[in-house]
């Protein structure tokens, strides 16, 4: 095994955390399962010719006892083993993947906004899976196959030394050169799997995620015909890694037909000399037959060695990338500002957190710049609401808000601290963010309301719902807030899904929200009203009703991005995003007006034109 994945699955089986106490009983009864089988092989050989010399009946009771003994406690360590082992690689699975779930999103998040969806699926799925299986499939059978061995020759060589020796270096060749071999064969195709795992995973989540924009485009054939494709190449890769592992079983059956045949060149002439007993002699001969039982595993455990390290590599490396040290900002779109001209518009007498932006420049890693040159002040009591086409960068630019995303020039800074390079614990404790494509659970309607605030009672779930616009679809739920979810919310409408999101946004403790088009999927009137909500919320705290004033919390400072604008009277300042000159000039969108929305209407004439003909639609 290469160096590399050394190291990476040494320090993916420390992150395992497995519990040594259990994984040493597995060994045990493991040991105890396929020593028993051992045992089992010496004493039916002693009995079988002991027999054929026909002595009294009792000589055989002893080990006719010991055959069913054997024979019974074999399986029954077996299952032992069993039990304890998949308990230790379960919970170690369980103790990676969670470690993995609080580094990626506690840390950089550029290192994961690379990478296909897919991709980060296999990741931290199957390739999680495989380290854990590194437990069971390759560290137990390495473990019972040296004990076991060892007691065998043992067992051997106190019949007789010479047939001890060979039987340990049958043993040594079956249990290094045949996994050896393995190894270095399975590693080719082991890598192949992996790749064709991975844009396996990656395909067919983009048609999960796109069917209905494939079907449309008509391009749906031409991925199955690409994920065929692609299962070909993993089941070719299958069938290579195969074969290792058929070249490890005949090593250990050559291994073990010289272990035999030594035995017995060895074992006759003793026998013929009078050194060793004729029962002796089967019993030499035959308990290679079940020594050799546990070697056969170690190419199968060489296999996965090379599947658990090559795994191991790739969540070592997405955990490395999201933990390492945070990239600087870049500033070279519009040059670095000083600190004063940063927080120079910022109400420093106001309550709460301050989120402003200076000349902020906002894209994606490694992408164009799509949006610059935008200020913005927010805190608890004021709303923003930014406007523009689609497409030109207001949802890039509430993710560089929420320190998602790193500014491509400019500040971003939260109480005058940049939110690129920020705990991501402290900045979510301030800002939430309710993203388009953010995730529901497959469980209860209120569970879904908890992820953002554990402690949400039943009474806050009802308000946060009705304040979000669904009252009425919970009072028609057949368990109110116990009615379980689809996964991902496929039991329910868009605009459900989209306002379900939005209750999760206001259950938060956070003072600032950060709303991206909360009125999509719904009728005008209603979002409409929703946003005229979500507007006023900062100045609108005062509620006769305790559940309701818990659960919305009030004070809060909101920026949202929407395309409507006849609701956006309310908000105290709206920021109009689009191209420079009016589109005839390439490059970044940059704001084109600002005001309140009244003042917009009387002096920006596009602004006042997309009113009307929404007023008129």
């Amino acid at each position: 095994m290469p160096a590399t994945e050394r190291r990476a699955l040494r320090r993916a089986l420390t992150l395992l955390d497995l519990d040594r106490v259990r994984l040493l009983w597995a060994i045990l009864a493991g040991s105890a399962g396929l020593g028993s089988a051992v045992a089992l092989s010496a004493c039916a050989a002693w009995l079988i010719a002991r027999a054929s010399q026909m002595p009294p009946v009792l000589e055989l009771s002893i080990a006719s006892v010991a055959v069913r003994m054997f024979g019974i406690s074999r399986g029954l360590m077996r299952y032992l083993e069993r039990l304890a082992s998949h308990e230790v690689a379960l919970r170690g699975m369980a103790s990676l993947r969670e470690h993995v779930y609080r580094t990626l999103a506690d840390g950089r998040t550029d290192a994961v906004a690379g990478l296909r969806r897919g991709d980060l699926l296999a990741r931290t799925g199957a390739d999680v899976d495989a380290v854990g299986d590194v437990v069971v499939r390759a560290i137990l059978p390495a473990a019972v196959a040296a004990v076991v061995g060892l007691g065998s020759v043992v067992l051997v060589g106190w019949q007789h030394i010479g047939i001890g020796a060979v039987l340990a270096g049958c043993l040594l060749v079956a249990g290094l050169v045949g996994p050896w071999l393995t190894m270095r064969a399975a590693r080719l195709s082991e890598h192949a799997q992996i790749l064709a795992r991975a844009e396996l995973s990656v395909t067919a989540q983009t048609m999960v995620d796109g069917a209905a924009e494939l079907t449309v485009s008509g391009r749906l054939p031409r991925m199955l015909g690409h994920l065929a494709g692609t299962e070909r190449v993993l089941a070719r890769a299958k069938d290579a890694a195969a074969r290792p592992a058929a070249l490890a079983a005949g090593i250990d059956n050559l291994a073990m037909g010289a272990a035999v045949l030594g035995a017995l060149v060895l074992g006759i002439p003793a026998t013929i000399a009078g050194s060793m007993e004729q029962i002796e002699l089967a019993v030499v001969v035959l308990t290679p037959l079940a020594a050799f039982e546990g070697t056969a595993l170690l190419g199968p455990a060489a296999v996965q060695l090379v599947r658990s390290g090559g795994a191991a590599v790739r969540v070592m490396e997405l955990l490395d990338t999201a933990s390492g040290p945070l990239l600087p900002r870049a500033r070279a779109v519009l040059g670095d500002l000083p600190r004063e001209m940063s927080s120079s518009r910022r109400d420093v007498t106001a309550p709460g957190p301050h989120l402003t932006a200076r000349s902020l420049a906002v894209g994606w890693p490694g992408g164009p710049v799509v949006a610059a040159g935008i200020d913005l002040d927010a805190r608890p009591g004021r709303a923003v609401a930014v406007v523009g086409p689609s497409g030109i960068g207001k949802t890039t630019l509430l993710l560089t808000l929420a320190g998602l995303l790193p500014p491509r020039a400019g500040a971003a800074d939260l109480d005058a601290a940049p939110l690129w390079g920020t705990d991501r614990r402290a900045v979510s404790e301030q800002v939430v963010l309710t993203a388009e494509d953010a995730h529901i659970f497959e469980t209860t309607v209120l569970e879904n309301l908890r992820v953002a605030r554990g402690d949400v009672t039943e009474a806050e779930a009802s308000a946060l719902l009705g304040r979000a616009g669904l009252g009425e679809w919970l009072a028609g739920l057949p368990d109110a807030l116990g009615t379980m979810l689809g996964t991902d919310a496929t039991t329910i409408s868009g605009g459900e899904r989209r306002r379900l999101l939005l209750a999760r946004a206001l259950a938060s403790p956070a003072p600032l929200l950060l709303l991206d088009e909360p009125g999509e999927h719904l009728d005008p009137a209603t979002a409409d009203r929703l946003v005229t909500d979500l507007l006023r919320s900062g100045r609108d705290a005062a509620t006769p009703d305790p559940a309701v004033a818990a659960a919305t919390r009030a004070t809060r400072g909101v920026v949202l991005v929407t395309h409507r604008l006849a609701a956006l009277d309310a908000a105290d300042e709206v920021i109009l995003l689009g191209p420079p000159d009016g589109g005839m000039s390439p490059g970044a969108a940059t704001v084109l007006a600002r005001g309140s929305h009244r003042e917009l209407l009387a002096t920006v004439p596009a602004y006042r034109w997309a009113a009307e003909q929404e007023e008129q639609g």
